[in-house]
């Protein structure tokens, strides 16, 4: 398009009145009406190209600010988003090209304290800084990023504390096509609802459910490589290759194998056993608003020639979540086994706690919105849900055969009251039906960003 300039309005502006003022030559009264109607056209027309112009040089700053955007978040010469529940999330998310104006480096995180107080036992009550997690997201350019997350647990970490220090996550994310992206490193197991999204302000409750910790060992997380595709009718599908558990870890003298099988034997990638690797895969449909339907599944060796038998632990579960308007309805089943247990557990006998053949675990939670004011907001909730992690054992001969472990039903009752998105204030009463012992009141403070 040429460049208008204000002078050639000017001149349509004087041609209009030299054709109505000249005097040498009279025009007739019609002929002066379809001068006039041609001039007012050429007019508009001109003021329309002129306004397109001043459009075209304005947005001209906008879009330099775009492009040094661009140039920062891809260094020379060449990040999750969760909440999340984001994301994890998020940290779920394939690269989007769109993101390229958003800043090249973004700061995360989340943290709760807790306080729990046995009903029975009230001088084991105790206060808790449970997680305080820093995260950060590099985008090195429109197809890849890092995410990272550093996790302290329990205020303090040295060799005569109980805290830790750990990584959570460390993967690189490079998009390869629109609805495909690879990750390299170390991620979150797709398993389960809470596992990818575990921040405090993305569940109900002050703890996090007995399911997804004592059979599901959230936060689990392996070090390998993993597809994510993303369709347009709402399916996501993750899958991939990646360390797994270490079985020559169990110990049969402590109970932490009771507690959560997989829990004790996991290796977080701190010089995990590879020689045998594992295979994932999970699958959820978010295609009708509100809804959320999935599953997962996970199977790999887990002696890597290091015992004297061959022990495959496999991993599934189906799970479901509906938001209708004020609602929140969710339900997860999941079961685990390993196989060659009785091999496993012949050199063990006479100890505690030997490895079980089968566990599983299921809940049902609803959580109701009865009350929002500007960013408060009330959220009451009830959840039930039965857990054995010692379901089956292998059979180990008259006398020897460990019995199974009697199924363990809670029922949590409580309310999370949000002080404002990224902010929650959480109360909750857990009854047991096995070790009543443990029933207690829950108190919480979790934030997340």
């Amino acid at each position: 398009m040429s460049r208008l300039r204000p002078t050639h309005v000017a001149a349509a502006a004087v041609l209009l009145f030299a054709t109505v003022h000249a005097g040498a030559q009279t025009p007739t009264e019609a002929e002066l009406a379809r001068k006039l109607d041609q001039l007012a056209a050429e007019l508009a027309a001109v003021k329309a190209q002129l306004a397109a112009l001043q459009q075209q040089r304005a947005a001209q700053p906008a879009a330099a600010t775009g492009a040094a955007s661009g140039a920062t978040a891809a260094p020379a010469p060449t990040a999750a988003t969760s909440s999340a529940t984001a994301t994890p999330a998020p940290t779920t998310a394939a690269a989007d090209p769109a993101r390229s104006t958003e800043p090249a480096t973004v700061w995360l995180g989340y943290g709760e304290v807790n306080y729990n107080r046995p009903t029975k036992r009230s001088e084991n009550a105790q206060a808790d800084l449970r997680r305080f997690v820093i995260g950060l997201q590099h985008r090195f350019d429109d197809k890849t990023k890092v995410v990272s997350e550093l996790e302290i647990e329990h205020a303090i970490a040295s060799a005569d504390d109980a805290g830790e220090v750990e990584v959570e996550q460390a993967y690189i994310e490079h998009r390869l096509a629109p609805q495909w992206a690879l990750r390299g490193g170390l991620f979150l197991m797709p398993a389960g609802l809470l596992n990818e999204n575990h921040e405090p302000t993305a569940y109900y409750g002050v703890e996090r459910n007995f399911v997804e910790t004592a059979i599901i060992p959230t936060t689990w997380r392996e070090g390998g490589v993993q597809a994510v595709g993303r369709f347009d009718n709402g399916l996501t599908l993750q899958t991939g290759i990646s360390t797994g558990f270490d079985l020559t870890k169990w110990d049969a003298a402590s109970t932490e194998g009771a507690e959560s099988p997989l829990g004790s034997v996991h290796q977080e990638l701190q010089l995990a056993k590879a020689r045998n690797l594992s295979l994932f895969g999970a699958l959820n449909w978010r295609g009708m608003p509100g809804l959320l339907l999935g599953g997962s599944v996970f199977t790999g060796d887990a002696t890597h020639a290091q015992a004297v038998a061959a022990a495959r632990v496999t991993l599934w579960d189906l799970h479901a979540r509906w938001t209708p308007g004020k609602w929140d309805i969710s339900a997860l089943t999941t079961r685990g086994t390993i196989s060659n247990t009785a091999a496993l557990n012949a050199t063990m006998i006479g100890n505690p706690t030997l490895i079980p053949r089968a566990f599983d675990g299921h809940y049902v939670q609803a959580a109701y919105k009865a009350w929002q004011r500007q960013d408060y907001a009330l959220s009451p909730f009830v959840r039930w849900e039965r857990f054995n992690t010692g379901k089956r054992y292998a059979d180990l001969g008259p006398g020897l055969t460990p019995a199974a472990r009697p199924a363990e039903t809670v029922w949590t009752v409580g309310a999370n009251f949000q002080l404002t998105p990224g902010v929650v204030v959480k109360a909750d009463y857990q009854r047991l039906r096995e070790n009543k012992d443990a029933n207690r009141v829950n108190l919480g403070l979790g934030w997340s960003f």
